[in-house]
């Protein structure tokens, strides 16, 4: 696996364009994780501090889904049906939120280690 990462900007998209993604860096790392939710979608997620991504056609294109302990707000574009992003709730001062790496070119996704979460049950990384 190479582990370069791709030159900046980090642009990505919802599969119409809709709704655009712009990362402030490289992820080292993004979760694959197996909760109800996420093995559904397919996501891979990334972690920015809230307000550190720019997120455009957002919220005019977006639905959003709020589900389980209610602290978060999951979003996908209202026309493609695409899962992009999700946002905290209540956005306390360091909150972060997660990035749908799937929407960027295959190359950042290969360039990042991606770990896997056990968000089905025990909430531990498995590797």
């Amino acid at each position: 696996m190479d582990h370069e990462h791709p030159p900046l900007p980090l642009r990505g998209s919802c599969h119409c364009g809709s709704v655009r993604l712009t990362l402030p860096a490289a992820p080292e790392t993004a979760t694959s994780c197996n909760c109800s939710f996420c093995r559904r979608t397919g996501g891979i997620w990334a972690y920015y501090e809230l307000g550190t991504v720019l997120v455009q056609g957002h919220p005019e294109n977006t639905e959003s889904y709020i589900w389980g302990d209610r602290t978060l707000k999951n979003f996908r574009c209202k026309t493609c049906g695409i899962a992009t992003h999700w946002e905290p709730l209540e956005p306390v001062p360091g909150a972060r939120h997660g990035v749908n790496l799937r929407n960027f070119e295959p190359g950042l996704l290969e360039s990042v280690v991606v770990r896997r979460l056990d968000g089905a049950d025990t909430w531990k990384f498995l590797d």
